[in-house]
């Protein structure tokens, strides 16, 4: 019998959706496309606005909580440490992102753009300046300012507060146990079924491009049989990825990801006008931060034009369709980090890294465009979007070389994006579990390789993209729920912890140096939060099967488990502990005669040394228990 730790309710209520849509759009690919582009433009054009103003608010919510006082706060309990080396992190950010997107439009978008301008004269030099804006600010910040808004949510509730990883947890703060019902099931269902479709639209653009590399390179047939064969390639090695989990294939993955997009685009920079695109990025950044309040607000509202509908808000719709994707994704990989961090490092580095990816190819084609090419760049972006960067190629020196490092790129982004959403995904249908069974991970990636495949044989991949976009104008209200619920609960902890009494916080903290707790102190707060708190562990482990117990000793309590292969045994003890005061001066009583202060320190099996717990909430103790139980188990 197969073994599970899947949320019934969601994970097949989830796994119905996506069959009936697939089936509506394989069985009417022309009518479902109707239906869903219908919808898309209805809702584009209704909500302009409502797009606009809400990517404005996520990322002044963003960067409030990062350069307030709640930017010290850990997504973790205070004592932890990131879980991977911070270039990993910042690889994974990266791979899970934009990987596509960047290969498939480094060079498109900069030459659209180029060619169709919303405001200037087309194929002229302001139309190249304006192109790089417009680029830039579709994939700056304001894309990752999305991301962010879920990605935190969900790291600061899940490592934090130890609520599953699941994005109904944000939601905690304004529903309170209601999220564990209905309303909570509608979120994580709502989830999976747009992030499953959105992977899958990316993956179909993905195999095209490998297929016109291919193509080009071996003569290899373009064709929707071919692309099929690529996926399940493809799609194989994603899941062999995913089942080494993320410490392992999906890490690795991702760093190799940035080694080759590095390689491909040093080599391009190099052989490229070198000194004209180190001056176009520094312009081209300048000219961004210049149009940066204009762009952000701009509607058109004055003159209305298609181009709005078919670039910026498209792309704001889309970055929201993915967000629970990329969010979750990076979410998992950023415990331990402090709110400033996560948020500054997720706005700003791999948006500068795109910037640069952008200047290389954009100007290096729009360029070649001007001159020795002739057109022909834009020609091609014109005739078909995954042959405009091989067409690119055939303007530079080692054309075969760099036309087959971009169709391996494309290959291990795909890998990333397939194996990383597949492990979102289980995750979102577990109830935040991250040690589920196999097959349940296989589950979800065969469904993944299963709709792009699907969808390329009959046609339906742009009306999946559209029936996506159309579901990124509710999500986009749940986002605006998060950030509040966010905002609210992170304040609290902000308050919570230096605000415990009405003494002003200045005073509060010459109390506790001048006037330290006591023993009796100490022990008020086993009985006040300590017990609560590892009452709630214990009771969450015997639900799910497990021997725990509760202990109550003279100096504390301790909560014992027998956990995992062969029922390990697993503790974690609260003991009041006196030490001497601090030494103010140097006239102060030696140690051996120094007054002593009392302090609640935590023991457990996966460290060695105690750590002070005094003054941690409820949430904080629940959140530490669970951060050295997950670190035990895995050592």
């Amino acid at each position: 019998m197969l073994t599970t730790k899947m949320n019934p309710r969601v994970f097949w209520g989830a796994s119905l959706i996506i069959g009936l849509l697939l089936v509506f759009a394989v069985a009417a690919p022309e009518f479902s496309d109707r239906v869903f582009k219908t919808a898309q433009a209805w809702v584009i054009d209704t909500f302009s606005w409502f797009y606009v103003a809400a990517v404005a608010g996520f990322l002044g919510v963003v960067l409030f909580l990062a350069l307030g006082p709640t930017g010290a706060l850990k997504l973790g309990p205070d004592d932890s440490e990131p879980d991977f080396p911070y270039i990993s992190w910042l690889a994974m950010l990266f791979a899970a992102g934009m990987g596509i997107g960047l290969m498939y439009f480094g060079v498109a978008e900069p030459i659209q753009h180029y060619i169709n301008p919303p405001e200037v004269e087309p194929r002229s030099f302001e139309a190249a300046r304006e192109a790089m804006v417009i680029t830039f600010t579709h994939y700056g910040v304001h894309a990752w300012a999305i991301y962010a808004v879920v990605g935190l949510s969900l790291a600061f509730f899940a490592h934090r507060k130890g609520l599953p990883l699941t994005l109904r947890s944000g939601l905690s703060p304004l529903l309170g146990k209601r999220v564990n019902g209905p309303i909570g099931d509608a979120v994580d269902i709502f989830a999976i079924w747009g992030t499953a479709f959105g992977i899958a639209t990316s993956l179909g653009f993905g195999v095209a491009q490998m297929n016109s590399g291919l193509s080009y390179l071996l003569g290899i047939p373009n064709t929707a049989w071919v692309q099929v064969i690529l996926i399940a390639v493809v799609m194989a090695a994603a899941t062999a990825s995913m089942m080494s989990g993320v410490g392992k294939g999906v890490r690795r993955l991702s760093e190799l990801n940035l080694i080759l997009a590095i390689l491909l685009m040093l080599f391009v920079l190099v052989i490229g006008p070198t000194g004209f695109l180190l001056k176009a990025l520094v312009q081209n950044f300048g000219a961004y931060l210049d149009h940066f309040v204009t762009r952000t607000f701009t509607l058109y509202a004055y003159e209305p034009r298609a181009w709005m509908a078919d670039w910026t808000l498209f792309y704001w719709a889309w970055w929201i369709a993915w967000s629970p994707f990329v969010g979750m994704f990076i979410a998992r990989i950023s415990r331990g980090r402090t709110v400033r961090e996560f948020v500054l490092n997720v706005l700003l580095v791999p948006a500068g890294f795109t910037f640069l990816w952008m200047t290389v190819f954009g100007n290096t084609a729009i360029s070649l465009d001007m001159g020795q090419a002739a057109g022909a760049i834009s020609r091609a972006v014109t005739a078909d979007l995954s042959t405009a960067l091989f067409h690119f190629f055939e303007e530079l020196p080692g054309t075969t070389f760099t036309s087959g490092l971009a169709v391996l790129l494309v290959a291990v982004f795909f890998v990333t994006s397939a194996d990383s959403g597949a492990l979102v995904i289980d995750t979102m249908a577990s109830g935040g579990a991250d040690d589920t069974p196999r097959w349940q991970r296989m589950y979800w990636c065969v469904m993944l390789g299963l709709i792009a495949a699907l969808l390329l044989l009959a046609g339906g991949l742009g009306a999946l993209q559209a029936a996506t976009l159309v579901a990124a104008l509710p999500f986009a209200v749940i986002m605006i729920l998060l950030s509040i619920g966010l905002v609210r609960q992170m304040n609290a902890d902000v308050a919570g912890r230096t605000i415990d009494t009405e003494a002003p916080p200045l005073s509060e903290q010459l109390k506790r140096i001048l006037s330290p707790a006591s023993r009796r102190e100490i022990l008020r707060q086993v009985d006040r939060t300590g017990v609560p708190a590892l009452e709630g562990v214990r009771a969450g482990l015997e639900a799910e099967g497990l021997d725990a117990a509760l202990t109550r000793e003279d100096d504390g309590l301790v909560l014992t488990a027998s956990v995992g292969e062969g029922g390990r045994g697993f503790h974690y003890r609260l003991t009041a502990r006196p030490r001497p005061r601090p030494a103010l001066t140097a006239l102060d009583a030696p140690e051996g005669r120094r007054a002593m202060e009392w302090r609640l320190m935590a023991h457990s099996a996966d460290v060695a040394r105690p750590r002070d717990v005094t003054g941690f909430t409820q949430d904080q103790l629940v959140s530490d228990v669970l951060d050295h139980l997950q670190r035990w188990r895995m050592a």
